[in-house]
This record gives structure tokens, C-alpha cells and sequence, in this order.
């Protein structure tokens, strides 16, 4: 899930001897980016996962007994411990892929270290970046409006106004997706300090009052509590998962601001503040059962103090929804560049910061889909059943995942992998085992979006293989192609053509047409492949291979890492400094623009060759997608069957 919001600091290095006060410096600031970006959402938990939980383990009373109340603050405790500390702050933050995180950027790493038997490994890839987009569109749906069901607690007459005030936020807020999120991270990091200062804070008069709540502390109260509530204690656990939910989000933005801020900031400011936030509402329940209704918003003070905090509560959801929104531009991204999924129209929002991106079809489904949410369910109490499927999906697949990264990269014995993931794979999938009984509360909502997604991306990456396969077949091999016409040239015209091909063995579509159309060939004459690396990003001295295959044919191949957009006049300036002669101006780029059309037999179900072909109509053009000059691009229409 990685966010594109991109936090400014000072540089590191100073020649003017305060060097380390710098680092210092760009440490803090970057700490303070990773509390607003990183942790919104597990951070406005509080708001909801407490409530469900201990009205999960009432049952049918419906009253909390302080077993129960002890019970979960004990499983939620733990879980913040084990899931969070343990599995994602000491283990899988060491477990990048060049300084990037999230779960394509592992799948890239675990099918490297595989090598060519790395089908599984893709499969586990797609689903979680499947299931991401699952969360992301419950994440700013249940969030913003769990914050504005706060108005409830100040009075009941603002009830019929809380959907239609969270379907106007949300609509604000993916409209103002378009103009970045630079301006508003600034805002981030010191709105989200204030929200863990002020839900701690608000925790200590009532763990005062009731100081036996910190017998929660004790893991034994959570082990009891499974023991004796059986099936209750099993749907509690689904409950109590929402208390986790964005723990992904920790490795997902590794690359924006590496470990030791994201460390130092969940160890010091964001676990402390949570924990300290459930004993309270746990202190609050216990003096009062019947506060469960709305535990969070009853440790203020009715009034003024209560209404701010609503405000407040509104500010740090959005940002949650913001950091998951960004997450999706990204993750679509890396997708595309990882052959998931069709090239989309991306549009950089920063001059200083290749990682802010937006991606205006993204954003409109999102929106579609949130909105929809949000009229369907009505309710966060509602939405909290449909949330953690996709989460704890995601979960179990990085731990599967991240077995293969410590056995392979890490160079471990299988044995000692296993032993130090089979533990948090086992409670992955007790979490998800206990979220999956919510299947038809909600749950089916990100399964199904799931689904979707899994199709698409199986179905474009299948497609593209085969459309591949076929058109290698009906291709006539470049280097006998370039041999016959070295022999006997047909007529040549000045300047450069680039013709641009996903397959460098086999002589370019554009190029077989333009010669038997044209009867004329460039003076010079590039074959340009572009390649997606499996490591997020490529040093530029890497970036461009040249190739001479005759006095007038050559080959040039631009790599990109798949966190990186491709622009191809960029990359070709490297090569001028390379020695490659050419003019941008006298040089025209050749591509070959394909109409599919259903053949009898493709390999694939008839269904999931109209899916495929509707997919390719849908792509963004390849000339925005490469940023090539659309004046210089000249493109040969062609018929294939698929």
C-alpha cells in the first residue's frame, strides 16, 4: 500500500560541518511524515475497533461483563504486540526490495530470488494487490464515517445528516486528488501528533478511576478469554483485528521513509498513544457498561471539548483515506509496470517528487465505490463486518511472501524460516478464519472486489503472454530481416526511425508494414525495447543498452525500475552521451497500434478474450505513456487475433 505523499526535509549532507545536526534534522522531520502518513489509519482505529469488539464478545446480553472488557483489551494489547511490533516493525521492515516496501515490491523480490519458477509467487502478488483495493475503498469509507457519527454524542438531531455530510467529505476529497498531495502532507504529520497527544491524554482520568484495567495487560486475560467464550471468543477475534488494520501500511511506505523513522515512531509515539486510548475506553466501560455504545467519543467531556474533537476526529480520517487513496495511484502503478495491468493515463503532481502521482480512473472508480459504500452500509458498525477480510488476505500472503524473501535473499535454512514465520502465518489465519464468519454481514464486499480485481489482472497478464506467443510466430526474425536489406537496400530518406517493440529478436510490426507500404527505409533505424526491472527503481547508468546490429540498424534497450514512470525522450538523451548521433527533430518514432478481434482458439475462455480485447481498448495510449512527442510519432494500424 504504498503512499505517494512525500514528505520535504533538509538534506543530509552539509559541507559546513553540521552535518549530523542535519541528519538529525531530516530524521525528525521524516518521523513526523511517517505518524501523518503511515499510521492514519491504524491510528484512527480507536474510533471503532473497541466498540465492536466488546459488543462482539457481549453476545446476545449485549451488556459487557469485565471479563469481556479485559478480554479484548487484553487481545487487542497483544495483537498490537505480535502483529504490528513484532511481525512488521522488527521482521518485514528489514525485508526490502532496495529501500521499497508494499506487497508487489516483495513479490518482485521473492521472484528474483525464485528465478524462473516464479508463477506462485505472482499469483500470491496479484491476490494481495487485489485485496488492497478491497481496503482501499472500505478504509475512507468506515473511517470518515465512524468520525462523523461522533455528531450523535453531542446531539441526536444531527443523526439524519451524518451520511450525507460523509458522502460530501468524501467527494471533496477525491476531487482534490487531481491537485496533489504535497500542500497537504505539510499538514499531516502535526495534525496527527496532536490526534495521538490529545487520545492519550483523554485516557488517563479513567484509568485512574479504574486502575484494574491494567490487568490487561497480562496476555493471560486474552488466552482465558478464547478458552471459555468458544465460538463468541472466535468472532470477537474478527472484531478485535480492526484494532490492526493499516499495520500494511508500515511496509507499504518503507520507501518514503525508511525504517528507523517508521520504527521510531510507532515504538515511541503511535503504540503508547493506542494503548493508553483502549485502557481508557476498557476504564470507561468497566465504571459505566453502558457507555459501549460510543466508548471513544465518552472520554470527553459532553460540549465544547466533545464537538472539537469530532473536528478532530474528521481531520485524522481523512487523512487516513488519504494516505490509502495515494496507495492506490501506487500500487496501479507499480501493477502497470509489472505487466498486471493496462497502461493508464498517470499525471505527476510534484516537480520534486516522482512519487506523487494521480491517476484520474483510479480516482473516479474509488470514488464510485466509497460513495456506494457508504449509502449501502449507512453505518460504521455495518461497515466493520466487511473490513478486515481484505486486510488479513493481505496479511497472510506477505507472510508467505516474506518466508520466501528469508529462506532465499536471507540465505536462512527453510527449517529456521519457518520457525520465525509459521507463527504469525498461524495467526493470520486464525484472524482470517475469524473474519470470514462476516461474510454476509459485508464481508462479501471485499471479497468480491477481490475477485474483480484477481480476474483483471489474471486475465491481462494471460492475455498479454499469449497475444506475445502468437505474434513471435507470425513475426519474421530482426537479424534476417536486417541482412536482406543490407544486401539490397531499398530507397532510403534522411533522419531516425525509431520503431518501438516489446520482442528485440523479432523485426517490429511498424517496421514490416512501413516497408511494404512505403517501399523506403531511414538512414538510421533503432530498434527500441523498453524493460521493467524487478527492482524499484534503475541507477541511470543503467538505464540505456545500445547495440549496433548493422551500419544502419541498431538496437537500444531502456530499462525503468517499476516504481518509475517511463519517459523515453529523457532516457534517450543518456543515450546521446552514449554516443548515439540523433536529432530529436529529424527523428520519428514508429509504433503499431493493434485492433484485437477474438480468434476461435486462444487458450483462453471466450468470456476472458473479450474481457482481454476490452482491456486493451481501454489502455492509455502508448505515446502519453512513454512521453514521447506526439508530434514525432507515426502509427501502422494493425489486425490481430487473439
Amino acid at each position: 500500500m504504498t503512499s505517494d505523499v512525500a514528505i520535504s526535509a533538509p538534506e543530509t549532507a552539509a559541507a559546513n560541518g553540521h552535518g549530523e545536526a542535519h541528519t538529525t534534522a531530516r530524521f525528525g522531520a521524516l518521523t513526523l511524515g511517517s505518524i501523518g502518513v503511515v499510521y492514519g489509519d491504524i491510528g484512527t482505529s480507536p474510533l471503532y475497533a473497541f466498540r465492536e469488539a466488546v459488543m462482539a464478545a457481549s453476545g446476545a446480553e449485549g451488556v459487557p461483563t469485565p471479563a469481556a472488557v479485559l478480554g479484548v483489551l487484553s487481545l487487542i494489547l497483544w495483537a498490537l504486540i505480535v502483529v504490528v511490533t513484532l511481525k512488521y516493525v522488527v521482521i518485514l521492515l528489514r525485508a526490502d526490495n532496495n529501500g521499497e516496501g508494499g506487497t508487489l515490491a516483495l513479490m518482485a523480490l521473492a521472484q528474483r530470488a525464485v528465478g524462473t519458477g516464479g508463477a506462485t509467487i505472482v499469483l500470491l502478488g496479484i491476490i494481495s494487490g487485489a485485496l488492497f483495493y478491497g481496503d482501499a475503498v472500505i478504509t475512507p469509507a468506515l473511517s470518515v464515517l465512524s468520525a462523523i457519527e461522533g455528531m450523535k454524542d453531542i446531539t441526536l438531531h444531527f443523526e439524519p445528516y451524518i451520511v450525507p455530510l460523509t458522502v460530501i467529505i468524501l467527494v471533496g476529497l477525491f476531487a482534490v486528488q487531481s491537485r496533489g498531495t504535497a500542500r497537504v502532507a505539510a499538514f499531516f504529520g502535526p495534525v496527527m501528533c496532536v490526534w495521538f497527544a490529545v487520545i492519550a491524554i483523554a485516557a488517563i482520568h479513567p484509568i485512574i478511576e479504574q486502575p484494574q484495567v491494567l490487568f490487561a495487560l497480562n496476555p493471560l486475560y486474552a488466552v482465558s478469554f478464547m478458552f471459555h467464550h468458544g465460538i463468541i471468543g472466535f468472532v470477537t477475534l474478527g472484531a478485535v483485528f480492526l484494532a490492526v488494520t493499516g499495520a500494511e501500511a508500515l511496509y507499504a511506505d518503507l520507501g518514503h521513509f525508511g525504517k528507523r523513522p517508521i520504527q521510531t515512531a510507532w515504538l515511541f509515539i503511535v503504540l503508547p498513544s493506542l494503548a493508553l486510548n483502549y485502557l481508557g475506553q476498557g476504564a470507561l466501560v468497566l465504571g459505566d457498561p453502558g457507555a459501549i455504545v460510543s466508548p471513544f467519543f465518552q472520554l470527553f467531556p459532553q460540549g465544547f471539548f466533545r464537538g472539537c474533537m469530532v473536528v478532530l476526529a474528521t481531520a485524522a480520517t481523512v487523512i487516513a483515506s488519504q494516505a490509502v487513496i495515494t496507495g492506490a495511484y501506487s500500487l496501479t502503478r507499480q501493477a502497470i509496470q509489472l505487466g498486471l495491468l493496462p497502461r493508464f493515463e498517470i499525471r505527476h503532481t510534484s516537480e520534486a517528487h516522482s512519487g506523487q502521482i494521480f491517476i484520474p480512473r483510479i480516482n473516479q472508480l474509488l470514488l464510485v465505490a466509497v460513495v456506494l459504500l457508504v449509502l449501502l452500509f449507512r453505518s460504521s458498525s455495518a461497515l466493520a463486518s466487511a473490513y478486515g477480510i481484505s486486510v488479513t488476505g493481505t496479511m497472510v500472503v506477505t507472510a508467505m511472501m516474506g518466508f520466501v524473501v528469508i529462506w532465499k535473499v536471507w540465505k536462512w535454512s527453510p527449517f529456521a524460516a519457518a520457525a520465525l514465520i509459521v507463527p504469525f502465518l498461524f495467526l493470520d489465519l486464525t484472524f482470517l478464519a475469524a473474519n470470514l464468519l462476516k461474510v454476509f454481514e459485508g464481508g462479501w464486499v471485499p471479497l468480491a472486489l477481490g475477485a474483480l480485481m484477481i480476474i483483471l489482472m489474471y486475465t491481462w497478464r494471460r492475455g498479454s503472454r499469449l497475444l506475445f506467443e502468437k505474434s513471435r510466430k507470425l513475426e519474421f526474425p530482426l537479424a534476417d530481416l536486417v541482412a536482406m536489406l543490407e544486401k539490397r537496400p531499398p530507397q532510403r530518406v534522411p533522419g531516425t526511425a525509431v520503431f518501438l517493440t516489446s520482442d528485440p529478436l523479432s523485426a517490429p510490426t511498424a517496421l514490416m508494414h512501413s516497408l511494404k507500404h512505403y517501399k523506403v527505409l531511414h538512414e538510421k533505424n533503432v530498434i527500441l525495447t523498453i524493460e521493467t526491472a524487478q527492482t524499484p527503481r534503475i541507477d541511470p547508468a543503467e538505464r540505456v543498452r545500445l547495440e549496433q546490429i548493422s551500419p544502419t540498424f541498431s538496437k537500444v534497450t531502456l530499462k525503468f525500475g517499476f516504481m518509475e514512470s517511463p519517459n523515453v525522450p529523457k532516457a534517450l538523451a543518456i543515450a546521446r552521451k552514449l554516443g548515439w548521433q540523433f536529432d530529436i527533430m529529424s527523428t520519428s518514432f514508429f509504433l503499431s497500434r493493434r485492433a484485437l478481434k477474438p480468434a476461435a482458439h486462444s487458450g483462453m475462455p471466450r468470456w476472458q478474450d473479450r474481457l482481454f480485447i476490452s482491456l486493451s481498448r481501454s489502455a492509455n495510449d502508448a505515446t502519453d505513456y512513454f512521453q514521447i512527442p506526439s508530434g514525432r510519432v507515426v502509427e501502422v494500424g494493425t489486425q490481430v487475433t487473439i
